[in-house]
């Protein structure tokens, strides 16, 4: 197909027909297992496999790095393609691709900042899910105030010693590689003495300690470094440009840049016609709870909220609507489309009456108790990449221009 061909309406129409005939024909079995319902809590070796096998089949189509050049494993194609891609999976409700830090964190910003090697190392087994990425950013006493993390990172010749502590790590246990932060420059301003990492995990001097989630999911880990050493090239850009290179990471993480690879961060099929349908099943005196006029009017205040988040997300890809402040929609977005779900959450929780505080195991809960998992689950999202608290400070700050907060 021809580069020109490929931009019409009518070639990405015919993309998305294709895309939609593979996955109909393509849908995973059943496991015969619980699927998580995010990357957050991959637990078990049975749902890692399973998970990591989809994403290989679904690369192996042609649908995963679908706009990453081709030299490294991608499918060459313009922006746009892999949203289809995306759309089409979500709309299937088939499952998500499991590398996702890989994907849309450290794959972007390898192709941004990273050598020829590295893009050639890395990219093509990101894709094929061959190796799995964890972040390795978050510490014990840095999470809100990353800039203030304490890991070491000594060069020695050829090499890196790190040594330190990183938390709420997902897919420790099975990742190949991390995107590591570290401080190379004690000396420095907090901000100006962290380099980045592209740091190996299987290796002496790294244990992974699993945690354990609210829910009962074993998906976090903590990571302890003594001493881990790493070839020099590990080193991704500059020494001391660390920090610069984590605000990119962190803003493909918001959803605030675009150059994803593919890969939904969850199989969350609670939206508003699941919301509808529960009502339409919940008995209230008698009668469907849907019958109910402020049942119904909390719906449809969901409703338009995902109405204008839709629209809000279609302004981003105007560059005109956009140019004055670039991150403010992907921001608010972030936060608007995390507190939304927490609140469909448990908006749907609260329609199941006594119900709602059961949990899954319990023969008597709604669904298995999956609204519940639901709820516990949508905290991980006002909380990575930033807890909505943070990004609102950033709001004031960088784009209304409101004093820096202490």
């Amino acid at each position: 197909m021809a580069q020109e061909e490929i931009f019409t309406q009518e070639a990405l129409d015919s993309f998305r027909a294709e895309v939609r005939r593979w996955v109909e024909q393509n849908r995973p079995p059943d496991p015969g297992f619980v699927l998580p319902q995010t990357m957050l809590s991959v637990t078990t070796d049975d749902q890692f496999t399973y998970l990591r096998d989809w994403q290989a089949k679904v690369y192996d189509a042609g649908f995963v790095g679908v706009e990453w050049p081709v030299e490294y494993g991608g499918g060459g194609r313009p922006r746009g393609y892999q949203r289809v891609v995306d759309q089409e999976m979500s709309r299937a409700g088939v499952p998500f691709l499991i590398n996702l830090v890989g994907l849309a964190w450290a794959g972007p910003v390898i192709l941004a900042y990273g050598t020829e090697a590295q893009k050639q190392r890395f990219i093509m087994k990101a894709l094929r899910a061959d190796e799995i990425w964890c972040q390795g950013f978050s510490e014990p006493s840095a999470g809100s105030d990353l800039a203030s993390l304490q890991t070491r990172a000594v060069r020695n010749g050829d090499e890196w010693a790190v040594s330190g502590h990183k938390v709420w790590t997902s897919l420790g246990r099975y990742a190949h590689q991390m995107i590591l932060l570290a401080r190379t420059d004690p000396d420095a301003q907090k901000h100006a003495g962290i380099s980045f990492f592209l740091a190996p995990m299987k290796i002496e001097g790294i244990e992974v300690a699993p945690l354990t989630k609210l829910t009962g999911e074993g998906g976090f880990n903590q990571i302890f470094f003594d001493d881990a050493r790493f070839p020099a090239e590990r080193l991704l850009g500059q020494e001391g440009q660390g920090w610069e290179i984590a605000l990119a990471t962190l803003g493909f993480e918001r959803g605030a840049s675009d150059g994803a690879a593919g890969g939904r961060s969850d199989v969350y099929s609670y939206d508003i016609g699941a919301l509808i349908e529960l009502a339409r099943e919940t008995v209230r005196d008698g009668r469907p709870a849907l019958e109910d006029p402020s049942v119904r009017d909390r719906i449809a205040r969901f409703a338009t909220e995902a109405v204008a988040m839709r629209f809000s997300r279609l302004r981003t890809r105007i560059p005109g609507l956009v140019a004055d402040r670039p991150m403010a929609l992907p921001l608010m977005a972030k936060v608007e489309s995390s507190e939304h779900l927490q609140r469909l959450a448990d908006y749907g929780c609260e329609l199941q009456g006594y119900a709602g505080s059961l949990t899954k195991g319990d023969p008597a809960a709604v669904d298995e108790g999956e609204w519940q998992r639901f709820y516990l689950n949508t905290y991980s999202m006002t909380i990575a990449g930033g807890t909505s608290e943070i990004v609102r400070n950033i709001l004031g700050e960088k784009v209304l221009g409101l004093p820096k907060t202490r």
